[in-house]
């Protein structure tokens, strides 16, 4: 409108020009498209390589796959884009790992997994992958029983810019990890979980040269943890420290790391000067059955910058070694307590994290049998929790839940299962944490479904998860590598088990009819857990080209 002839010309002569594939002149006359021709042009030909590979980034490893068989620019564009490859590690893909890696030539990172019932690939193939895969940063093994320390040996001289390592059920030990460590300097995170060849009397594993930039250790479900010593005590950068269902006394090595902090903060103080290294550097200990004492919870509160501590299922430990973390650890943000119903821990120590830690935001509590004295202390004084999980506790009642609801501010996620409470404390919780979002209600006989009725149409935005109509089963919490599992529905961090069991016809029924009328559970699928730490899903491929 307003514009000359020439001047629309222009612009669609321009037009035409920046996309040809869309032109008159290519699909047909200006009275219609032809259908032949539409029929046999590829559309995606004009679009850049780059591009295409950044759409492919959004698609799961199934349509990947399946993508690159609509052709073979598909193909190549797939092979070469892909970052991420899942392999089934069976001594049959040997022969076509050459193809598979001549395709897949820019892999980052690379797992294989072997069932038990399968031989693994071996030394010779996993030589081969390090040669082909020279950008590996991360290493994942599981199962994979037939590579030895030679193996392993060879494999990190090729991988000098490994960066995180996880292996688990294999057969190596002590020398390939020690080769690891020697030859990949850059090395941050090193996973280690029923490594058949770390046994009694096996060689200690030192952090060579990866003790600076090792951020990272996790050590599971081994016989001899203790020989990890020298290289937990010598990594000198160390971030996050997991130790889970490990034999042997932890008080030790404990000790070691807490004088490593308090020796560091002496000469800091001594040379007035401002170092990287490792003071202070320590942030995360997660301890999970182990045999530890207050000893070593004293000794860790010399690591004052630890923000997350897990303390799980470890009987010895009391409210005094608590206490002790409380007063020296003020940067305390996550405290997972799971007291396995020892009664050892309770509101002494809790009473010491509400004074000393006020930027506490998560609490797990799982067997511990805390009272509205210190929870109370806690509510009034840690300001920052929002997010509170209280589990397995015979002495929180409708007057502790009551306190939180009056208290919390800005409490947003709330999980109470197998406590004494009644619709009461639902009746609490209608009016009080104004900052809630999501609640969670398990195993509590006493909360019926009126009440949890109520308190949905009292707080519309509130999203509630109860099972007040089923049948309790008994009660068991177990807490792993991000907390303590369970069976409900999605919130970060923290996740509980529960395991049902004798569940009548007729509490199906009337749990079905629940559903149906509050439309809360339709269509959810139970696998998801309490306080959930997300993770990307590895990309997959199934070797077979």
């Amino acid at each position: 409108m307003g514009q000359s002839p020439s001047a629309a010309l222009d612009r669609e002569s321009s037009f035409s020009h920046r996309f040809g594939f869309l032109s008159s002149s290519s699909l047909g006359s200006s009275d219609g498209f032809s259908d032949e021709i539409l029929a046999n042009r590829d559309f995606t030909a004009e679009i850049p390589d780059e591009c295409l590979a950044y759409v492919f980034q959004f698609l799961g490893p199934g349509d990947r796959n399946r993508c690159s068989l609509v052709c073979k620019r598909w193909l190549c564009v797939d092979g070469w884009s892909r970052y991420r490859l899942s392999l089934d590690a069976q001594s049959e893909i040997e022969a076509s790992l050459p193809s598979i890696f001549m395709r897949f030539d820019s892999i980052t990172k690379l797992t294989l997994r072997c069932s038990r019932r399968s031989i693994s690939l071996n030394d010779g193939a996993l030589v081969a992958i390090s040669v082909r895969c020279q950008n590996l940063t991360r290493l994942k093994l599981r199962g994979c029983r037939e590579i030895s320390d030679k193996g392993m040996s060879t494999f990190a001289k090729n991988s000098k810019n490994l960066r995180k390592l996880s292996c688990g059920s294999c057969t190596f030990g002590a020398k390939a990890l020690n080769a690891v460590l020697d030859y990949c300097s850059n090395l941050e995170e090193l996973s280690v979980k029923r490594l058949r060849g770390i046994h009694d009397g096996a060689e200690a594993i030192g952090p060579g040269t990866a003790a600076s930039s090792l951020k990272t250790i996790c050590l599971k479900e081994l016989v001899n943890g203790q020989s990890f010593e020298p290289l937990v005590v010598g990594a000198k950068n160390l971030k996050a420290l997991k130790i889970i269902h490990c034999l042997g006394d932890w008080d030790r090595v404990l000790q070691l790391i807490g004088n490593r902090n308090r020796n560091g903060k002496e000469n800091l103080h001594l040379n007035n000067y401002n170092s990287n290294g490792n003071n202070d550097a320590l942030m995360e200990i997660h301890l999970e059955r182990l045999q530890v004492s207050d000893i070593g919870l004293s000794a860790i509160s010399k690591c004052a910058k630890i923000e997350n501590l897990y303390i799980v299922k470890t009987p010895d430990c009391s409210n005094y070694g608590l206490v002790s973390v409380a007063e020296h650890c003020k940067l305390l943000k996550k405290l997972h307590v799971d007291g396995w119903r020892t009664n050892r821990i309770g509101d002494e120590g809790l009473v010491a994290v509400a004074k000393h830690c006020p930027n506490l935001e998560e609490l797990v509590l799982v067997g511990v049998n805390a009272t509205h004295l210190s929870l109370g202390a806690i509510a009034s004084n840690c300001s920052k929790l929002e997010r509170l999980a209280l589990c397995g506790s015979g002495t929180i009642g409708n007057t502790e839940i009551a306190c939180i609801a009056a208290k919390c501010m800005a409490l947003k996620k709330l999980c109470i299962k197998g406590c004494p409470i009644s619709d009461i404390a639902i009746e609490a919780l209608g009016s009080g944490c104004p900052s809630l979002v999501k609640i969670k209600l398990r195993k509590c006989r006493g909360v019926s479904c009126e009440a949890g009725e109520w308190l949905r149409e009292q707080r519309g935005s509130l999203v509630i998860n109860m099972d007040a109509c089923e049948v309790d089963g008994g009660f068991e919490a177990s807490v792993s590598n991000g907390g303590i599992h369970e069976v409900g529905v999605d919130y970060p961090q923290v996740v509980s088990q529960v395991v049902d069991r004798d569940a009548s016809t007729s509490s199906n029924g009337r749990l079905a009819l629940l559903r149906s009328k509050f439309g809360l559970f339709a269509s959810r699928n139970f696998v998801a857990c309490t306080f959930r730490r997300w993770s990307n899903n590895e990309d997959s491929f199934n070797g077979n080209l």
